[in-house]
Parts: C-alpha cells; sequence; structure tokens
C-alpha cells in the first residue's frame, strides 16, 4: 500500500522552493520513525541523487564507515576505504566535484543520519567541516539528512553549538497525518471506509502513513486492530519497543516517563512527574520531556487558573499509538479477537470518548476554521479549578484575539448526540466557574463538538456554536 504521496502539500511545496534557491541549502527532515520522512525524499526526488547513503542501525563505526563507503563506490568512487570521518567527507567532496554542473542541482541525501554519530567517531564535526569548508560555498550543492532519532537531530544539527552552529538553512519537521491527509491515504489506496471508520482508525494509531498500510481493504476498524495488536503475530505490539530503541540510546527512563502520562489521560506537571518516578527534578528530567515533545509524543499544555497568571505547565500523552498500547495492548491480552468482542462495552465506550477528545486537541486549526475564526489570533488551554465546590475542568478551551472564548465540550457518539438537562447544568456550572475564577470579560460562546451533530431537543438551542467531526476533516 501507499507507493506515491499523499498529503504533504507544503512540505512538498517547501522542498521545490529550496531547490529552486538558486544557493546552498543544508535541510534537516526529522519527525518519528514511521512518519514518511524516507518515503517523501525519495519519492519526491525519483533517486535522482549525486549521492546517497543510509546509516547502519546499532551498527559500529567501522559497520558505518564500510557503509559510505559502499554508497561512494555506487556512485562511481574508485579510492580505498576510510577510517575516519574526515578523510570520508573529503572523498565525498572529490566525487561531487567531478558531478557538479554549473546551473544543476547537485542533491545530496544522507538518510537516519543519528546512526552514523557513533561514540568517539567525530562524525558532527567532520560532517561541519565538510559543510563550512566547501559545500557551503558550491551555490549548487543541497544536502538533506534525515532521521528519526528526533532530540538528536534537534540537539546536534538544528541547535549545534559547534561547526554546525547556524549552517541549517531549513529545518522540516515531518508530523503525522491530519484526519484530511489520512482520508486521501486511505481513498488513495482502495478503502471504502467512511469518516466514523477512519477516526476510529485514528483514535489507535494517529496519522501515522506506516500503521494505516498496515490495514487491508477487507478490513474494518475493529478487525484490523484485533490483527495489528491482538493476533499471535501482531506487528504493532512488536512495533513498541523498537519506536523507543530507534529514538534513543537508552529508552527504559523514556518508556517509563510515556507509561506513567499513559495511566493519567489528564497529563502530570514536572513535579508529580519527579514524585511519581520517584527520580529528581532536574535538567535530566527537564531534557526527556523534551525529547518526548520533539517527538510528538507529548504536548507541553499551559493550564490556566487565573487569566493572568499561568501554572507549572501540564505534559499530556498525545501520541494515538502509544496510548492504544499501552491501555490495551500491553496487558497481555490473550484473546485474538479481543477489539471486535468489546466495542461496545463500557471501557472502550469511555476510551473512545477520551479519543475523540484527543483528536479535536490535535485539530484546533480545523475548528478554528469551521468557527470562521481561523485568521483570528487564539491561544488553546486546558482549565482547571478547585476554587469551587467539586472542582471544575474544561478541557478545551480557545481564547481569542478578539475578546471572545470559545468554551468546549466534546461528546463522542454513533449517532445523534441529545444533550439532557443534566448535561446541559454541568456545562452552565462550568461556564459560571469559569467566569468567578478568571475574572473574565469576555464574552463566552458554548462550542459543542460531537461526531454527528446534535438532535434537536429543549437544551441544543441553547448551545450557540456546533460542530460535527467533518469540521476535523
Amino acid at each position: 500500500m501507499g507507493q506515491i504521496i499523499v498529503g504533504r502539500k507544503k512540505e512538498l511545496a517547501q522542498i521545490d522552493q529550496y531547490y529552486n534557491s538558486g544557493k546552498a541549502e543544508f535541510i534537516a527532515v526529522y519527525g518519528r520513525r514511521r512518519v514518511g520522512k524516507t518515503f517523501l525524499i525519495r519519492q519526491h526526488f525519483k533517486n535522482q541523487f549525486s549521492f546517497d547513503m543510509t546509516g547502519v542501525m546499532e551498527g559500529s563505526k567501522s559497520e558505518q564507515m564500510t557503509a559510505f563507503h559502499t554508497a561512494l563506490k555506487t556512485y562511481g568512487y574508485k579510492g580505498k576505504k576510510n577510517q575516519n570521518w574526515i578523510d570520508a567527507f573529503f572523498a565525498l567532496r572529490q566525487l561531487l566535484e567531478s558531478k557538479i554542473e554549473e546551473g544543476k542541482r547537485c542533491v545530496i541525501f544522507i538518510d537516519e543520519l543519528p546512526c552514523l554519530d557513533t561514540p568517539k567517531a567525530g562524525f558532527v564535526n567532520a560532517l561541519g567541516h565538510f559543510w563550512n569548508n566547501w559545500a557551503n560555498w558550491q551555490p549548487e550543492m543541497m544536502l538533506i539528512v534525515c532521521g528519526s532519532a528526533t532530540s538528536w537531530m534537534v540537539r546536534n544539527v538544528i541547535d549545534n553549538h559547534g561547526g554546525l552552529h547556524d549552517r541549517i538553512t531549513h529545518e522540516m519537521h515531518l508530523h503525522p497525518f491530519t484526519l484530511s491527509e489520512t482520508e486521501a491515504f486511505f481513498a488513495a489506496n482502495g478503502f471504502v471506509w467512511n469518516r466514523l471508520s477512519i477516526l476510529q482508525a485514528y483514535m489507535a494509531i494517529g496519522g501515522v502513513p506506516y500503521y494505516m498500510s498496515l490495514f487491508e481493504k477487507t478490513d474494518s476498524p475493529a478487525t484490523g486492530l484485533d490483527r495489528l495488536f491482538f493476533s499471535g503475530n501482531a506487528e504493532l505490539k512488536k512495533e513498541y519497543r523498537r519506536l523507543f530503541s530507534s529514538l534513543f540510546k537508552n529508552p527504559q527512563p523514556y518508556l517509563e516517563i510515556i507509561s506513567l502520562l499513559a495511566k493519567h489521560p489528564k497529563g502530570l506537571t514536572r513535579e508529580e512527574l519527579s514524585g511519581k518516578l520517584n527520580t529528581s527534578n532536574n535538567g535530566n528530567l527537564g531534557d526527556m520531556l523534551t525529547d518526548l515533545v520533539y517527538c510528538d509524543f507529548l504536548r507541553k499544555c499551559n493550564v490556566r487558573e487565573k487569566k493572568v497568571k499561568a501554572n507549572s505547565a501540564i505534559y499530556q500523552l498525545v501520541d494515538f499509538y502509544t496510548i492504544f498500547y499501552n491501555t490495551f495492548a500491553a496487558k497481555n491480552i490473550v484473546e485474538e479477537h479481543f477489539w471486535t468482542r468489546n466495542v461496545n462495552t463500557p471501557e472502550i465506550t469511555a476510551w473512545y470518548g477520551l479519543a475523540f477528545e484527543r483528536i479535536c486537541k490535535a485539530h484546533i486549526p480545523q475548528i478554528k476554521a469551521r468557527l470562521g475564526i481561523a485568521s483570528v489570533s487564539t491561544e488553546f488551554y486546558t482549565w482547571k479549578t478547585n476554587q469551587v465546590e467539586n472542582g471544575a475542568q474544561i478541557d478545551i478551551i480557545i481564547d481569542r484575539a478578539d475578546n471572545t472564548i470559545n468554551l468546549c465540550e466534546v461528546k463522542y457518539s454513533e449517532d445523534l448526540y441529545s444533550l439532557d438537562k443534566e448535561e446541559f447544568l454541568k456545562i452552565q456550572n462550568r461556564i459560571s466557574a469559569f467566569k468567578e475564577v478568571t475574572g473574565t470579560r469576555s464574552s463566552i460562546i458554548p462550542t459543542m463538538i460531537t461526531t454527528f451533530g446534535m438532535k434537536e431537543g429543549l437544551y441544543s438551542d441553547q448551545i450557540i456554536a456546533k460542530i460535527d467531526m467533518d469540521a476535523l476533516f
């Protein structure tokens, strides 16, 4: 499945713009494993490279040098194998000097770049020397480096303080697909799923193209999830360890953070995390949390008690695949048809509700567009307080620069949603608590986000703004 580029219109336009810039370009492409980085670059350039190579996963320095030398030979290099990276990049320079033609782009692609940086090999310094001393001065040069170890890419290439400092001309963070791109992907591969089916699959795997490619056209979302997570040879169950091993040299502390946040869907502050993990709230924990944010696993959320004062940020697990894995697949369920048989149980119904809320938070720009406020500057945050009886929490607040607030309630239903008196009064109480605690003078618009819209009834007319799942697509 999936041999054409679907979506990625913005990224493709950027690549074309850089290609035609007329000057040397050094582009860093990064993003979590399986998000389609290599596919995007290789498909777009159709392998029209002057040189390309891929780092060896968990390879030694010798194996990386051999892979680099083999790639050099593939492109016509006749020299001997080099023993260090300075010499290896000089060999690359010699190879390219014979290929460069004035006015014609010379594209170099180095994939899985972090793999090449083995201990004490001096790889990053050699790459910086190659770029600064020669490649940067060739207007035909377009060097594209790519890596799944996102935090390594950011620290060692994009924010490098040595030879590569400020040398990257462009960075491209490839995120998982939106629902719209996901729909296009399934359509391009001959699926006839409706939007609810796409939504249900997205809740479990998010917008990761490789995970989508594992579904079969004969699957329903439920039978596909059974095969991929709960069968005897479940591919997406085995993927979990590989995912974190590919991203981090020491994945265990990261897995502990993920596992803990999976048990706290509303999120935890850094202080709460350090307490529950029994670890120091120091720079090391901060770095790990930042790494997980870079990799699209966590979102760092502002939580407001008072409008003027930000509380300490909350970290929420937002990667759909890791949430699904930790909530269900990690429990070593031995029933091959677990999902199909339990899909209407209270546990899974409650999970659908939380997952739909997560999808809404991941599609704020689409919600703004449907509300007609795409061009209005906004801030999106979660709000909670213990200053009123029984506390109050609102999961999506869109705070607008035009002195208006959309206070959003999210409800998942496989039919039209019926707003009853009890739920309506809860919404009113939350609005009252928000006004009382924040002292806001902004107009508040109660906003309902549902899957299929709302049934007409006594209370539905009181909800000013109504959005259904089509807006998210």
